[in-house]
């Protein structure tokens, strides 16, 4: 079923209020991770409580405990919940969303200040600002959804449930224990679930998401004499804990990218024609990564392969050495204890528990072949298993329908090289298909300076979330 056409009109008409209301959420510096910041974010959620009220959602502000930050305990943000609607006869649709954005300081590099929405001077329809695309644009989207159904005074297609968290960019603590608590009582009656909170694969195309690695993080910690020392008077007479760690990180990758670690190859789903067909399918070209990157300096020259490695497949990415010298200088200092750190992105078939397995055997295996006398121990800092959802359900099937009718071209089918976490814990504690349905474009820049959401995007994006709605009225869940 179409969208009502006197939406998509209204939407068209209503474009400088959609702006307007997303300028009114950017000027909120709403940080989850500076202490600082921690009364933005409430009134973060403030403002998107007093917006649903206004749209006719029964809202409420749930507590979800506290954390420390800083060095001090304070509450988290709330989960604001809400809904809409609640005919029997209709599908009853969760969508999900987070209030709170990455730091931003205009002496990082920012063209404009990051807590100002900016149109871009040369009007290239760009709107400059911390959160624009991730994810208070794609959170306002589905206001502006019920904006305009309210104000043209017709009847939604399904019964909304939602829920908004301010604490997505620091680990959505909590979250997955107030799912857990809720699950028998507000979660209850949901058929499917959306998240507008990832992005196109390019500029040009739009895209279903159907997928996401999940990530395993470990800190190798080797630890030696007890005080540092000076090489002069000790190098040559002591094992030293830098030089074992660099060895052992040595042996876990390739510069190829080849993962080292005995076992996890033979680990991987192998892949279906079907999930072939859909790489193959997909708009990519070299230089979308090539101009991402910011230089030619891909494994393969071979799009599926590529696409593949960012997105199917388990990668191992060494990240830091804590520990170390790294002053400007020439300090001639051994360190007595050390971190490498290094992570490892997961895919179907790889679990968090029998990866962690293999890793810590295969590494204090290497560590024993040092014949040191220095210590070691592996350790997993935190891990998140992968996500796969089915992208043949009436959902999917529904978010197809709706990109075509606003965007007049079939979407692609991708799975995110990255983690949403939250994505995973909806879908298991909830036992539902989960959709994740992007607005924003491939180039907005999401945790970086100068973060962006197209004009085009933002407002197509704001049609394509109430079409999405009408075709998941009316499609069969067969």
């Amino acid at each position: 079923m179409a969208a009502d056409p006197r939406f998509l009109k209204y939407v068209d008409e209503h474009q400088d209020d959609y702006i307007n209301r997303l300028a009114q959420a950017v000027a909120i510096p709403s940080v989850s991770g500076n202490i600082s910041y921690v009364k933005d974010v409430e009134a973060m959620a403030d403002f998107l409580i007093s917006q649903l009220e206004s749209l006719g959602v029964k809202t409420q502000r749930r507590p979800i405990g506290t954390h420390e930050l800083e060095g001090k305990e304070v509450d988290l943000p709330p989960v604001v919940i809400g809904e809409i609607g609640n005919d029997p006869k209709k599908k009853t649709l969760l969508i999900y969303g987070h209030y709170d954005v990455q730091p931003a300081l205009l002496e990082d590099g920012w063209l404009y200040p990051p807590f100002e929405l900016t149109k871009d001077p040369e009007g290239t329809g760009k709107l400059y600002g911390r959160g624009s695309t991730d994810d208070k644009g794609p959170v306002l989207g589905w206001l502006n959804v019920l904006e305009a159904h309210k104000n043209l005074g017709l009847e939604l297609p399904v019964n909304m449930k939602m829920c908004f968290e301010g604490m997505e960019e620091n680990g959505s603590e909590n979250l997955d224990k107030f799912i857990e608590s809720e699950k028998d009582k507000f979660f209850t009656g949901i058929d499917c679930m959306c998240i507008s909170d990832n992005y196109w694969l390019d500029t040009k195309t739009p895209c279903l998401t159907y997928g996401l690695r999940g990530i395993n993080y470990y800190e190798i910690r080797i630890s030696g004499p007890g005080r540092d020392l000076h090489s002069g008077v000790f190098g040559g007479t002591v094992h030293e804990p830098m030089t074992d760690l660099i060895a052992i990180m040595s042996k876990l990758v390739t510069p190829t990218g080849e993962i080292l670690v005995p076992g996890i190859k033979e680990l991987i789903a192998p892949v279906t024609a079907d999930e072939q067909a859909k790489f193959e399918a997909i708009h990519f070209e070299m230089k979308d990564i090539h101009d991402a990157v910011g230089a030619d300096v891909t494994i393969s020259n071979d799009t599926v392969k590529t696409l593949m490695g960012r997105m199917r497949n388990p990668s191992l990415s060494l990240h830091g050495i804590e520990g170390a010298f790294s002053a400007v200088g020439s300090k001639t200092v051994i360190p007595a204890s050390i971190k490498g750190k290094f992570s490892i992105r997961l895919v179907p078939n790889l679990t968090v528990k029998e990866v962690t397995e293999l890793v810590v055997k295969y590494v204090e295996d290497e560590f024993k072949k040092l014949g040191s006398k220095n210590k070691c121990e592996v350790v997993l800092t935190h891990g998140g298993e992968p996500w796969l959802a089915d992208p043949n359900h009436y959902s999917y099937r529904a978010a197809h329908k709706a990109t075509e009718a606003v965007y007049g071209q079939a979407p692609d089918y991708t799975r995110e090289g990255g983690s949403i976490p939250v994505t995973l814990d909806f879908a298991n504690i909830l036992n539902l298909n989960v959709l994740l349905l992007p607005v924003g474009r491939g180039d907005d820049g999401a945790h970086s300076t100068n973060e962006k959401i197209d004009t085009d995007n933002y407002i197509r994006g704001t049609k394509l979330l109430g079409s999405y709605m009408y075709e998941l009225a009316a499609i069969s869940k067969e």
